[in-house]
C-alpha cells in the first residue's frame, strides 16, 4: 500500500505528571518478558520457555512488559489518534484499542524488525471486540526523558528492505518525553538496543475489520 504519510506524530503533547502515572502503573503490574511470533503461541501451551527458547526469543526481542486497560490513559490517548488518522489521510476504520502495553526497555534490551499487523484476523468468537478483526493502526508513546537513556531509537523501514540502510528512518520526533507516534501496524519497524539506563514506552494497537 502506497502512502503519503508513512507516521504521524505529536511531539511532547503529553504531560509529565501523565507519564509519571502511567510508569508508575505500569511498574506495579506483575511484568512479564515479552513474547513475539512462535513464541507467543508455545506460551499458549505451557507454562515455562525452555532456557533455549528464551535465548533464541531474545534474538529478536527483549524487554519487559505488563498489560494496562485503565480508562484513563484511553481518553488521554485516543483522540490523538483519530487526529493523526485524518491529518495523515489513511481515514482507516477502526472502532476497539487493544489492552495499552507497557514496555521495559533496560540496557542492552531491544525489538528488532518487525510489523504489528498480523496474516489473518483475530479469531475469538467470544470476543465482539477483536473477533474478525487486525490491527490497523500502531501507536508508540514515549514516557522516559531522553537525557535518561541512550539508545533505544525507534527507527521506520517504509519500503520493508531492512539490508537497505537508505531506506531506514530514525523516528526522531518520539524521543522528547510525552510524545505520540501513529503508524499503520503494516509498517515496519524496530527498536534499537538501549545503551544507557532505561527507556520506558507504551504501545497500543487499533482494531478494524479487514480492508475492503
Amino acid at each position: 500500500m502506497n502512502l503519503n504519510n508513512y507516521y504521524w506524530y505529536f511531539t511532547k503533547v503529553l504531560s509529565d505528571k501523565f507519564c509519571n502515572d502511567v510508569i508508575k502503573t505500569g511498574l506495579s503490574q506483575n511484568k512479564k518478558l515479552a513474547l513475539t511470533g512462535k513464541y507467543s503461541t508455545t506460551k499458549k501451551n505451557k507454562n515455562k520457555l525452555s532456557k533455549e527458547e528464551v535465548n533464541d526469543l531474545k534474538k529478536v526481542r527483549d524487554s519487559n512488559v505488563s498489560w494496562l486497560d485503565d480508562l484513563w490513559i484511553y481518553k488521554e490517548i485516543q483522540p490523538y489518534i483519530h487526529i493523526a488518522n485524518r491529518n495523515s489521510g489513511w481515514n482507516f476504520e477502526w472502532d476497539y484499542s487493544e489492552s495499552c502495553q507497557f514496555t521495559i526497555y533496560n540496557k542492552k534490551q531491544h525489538y528488532d524488525w518487525h510489523c504489528d499487523s498480523w496474516d489473518h484476523p483475530y479469531n475469538n468468537p467470544e470476543n465482539k471486540n477483536t473477533h474478525g478483526k487486525i490491527r490497523k493502526l500502531s501507536v508508540s508513546i514515549s514516557l522516559t526523558d531522553p537525557k535518561d537513556y541512550e539508545g533505544g531509537e525507534l527507527e521506520f523501514d517504509f519500503k520493508n528492505n531492512v539490508e537497505n540502510k537508505d531506506t531506514i528512518k530514525v523516528c526522531k520526533e518520539i524521543q522528547p518525553k510525552g510524545s505520540i507516534v501513529v503508524f499503520p501496524s503494516f509498517v515496519w519497524h524496530r527498536v534499537k538496543p538501549v545503551t544507557k539506563g532505561t527507556r520506558h514506552s507504551l504501545v497500543i494497537w487499533n482494531l478494524g475489520y479487514p480492508f475492503k
